[in-house]
């Protein structure tokens, strides 16, 4: 079987922040189960706002929009903001626009492991909801287990491990979650 290549973008705009820590647990995760695992995070996020009447794109947003188009699967982590996906990461996630008209288009047939930290269970949650909507409406297939980390009961340590085992376990299962699917699609689509 094909090389299993996974996206892993998120965090904040300040790196080591905790929605960068919680991403590479997942992204570690699915590197132990196999895959090659890009990770993109923190100020190469910081893109310009995603402008759909101009074909200039940053640099930055150029290579995201290159690492989504090979990506086989992919791992999303945003900070809840008031009660939402963090604008850094919406609007990173705006540019998958750009593979609209590719085939195939935007996410089709790839797992998105989708994870929200912020500080308190409200914010998690709709965050986390909101991330799996856009995982849809950009026809991805939000994996089973999503995750949810409350920032104000859960706490990374420096070097980005966690002591709360149920955390960290949810956290890894996304990861290998993503991995599962893109080794199940690459099967398919190989015996088409």
């Amino acid at each position: 079987m094909n090389e299993i290549r996974i996206l892993a973008i998120g965090g904040s705009t300040r790196p080591n922040s905790s929605s960068e820590k919680a991403l590479r647990i997942a992204a570690d995760a699915a590197r132990e189960a196999g895959a090659t695992v890009t990770v993109i995070t923190s100020r190469d996020l910081n893109l310009p706002i995603y402008d759909t009447e101009s074909q200039d794109r940053d640099p930055k947003a150029v290579a995201l929009i290159d690492a989504v188009r090979s990506a086989h699967g992919i791992i999303v982590c945003s900070p809840g903001y008031h009660g939402g996906i963090s604008g850094m990461m919406k609007n990173a996630l705006d540019y998958i626009e750009d593979l609209g008209r590719e085939d195939p288009p935007y996410l089709h047939g790839r797992a998105v492991g989708c994870i929200a930290v912020a500080y308190g269970w409200q914010a998690t949650v709709s965050t986390l909801h909101q991330l799996r909507q856009v995982a849809h409406a950009l026809r991805g297939w939000p994996t089973p287990l999503g995750g949810t980390i409350n920032a104000s009961v859960t706490e990374f340590a420096d070097d980005g491990s966690l002591s709360d085992e149920s955390a960290h376990e949810q956290l890894r299962t996304i990861g290998t979650q993503v991995v599962e699917f893109a080794r199940m699609r690459a099967v398919h689509d190989a015996a088409q």
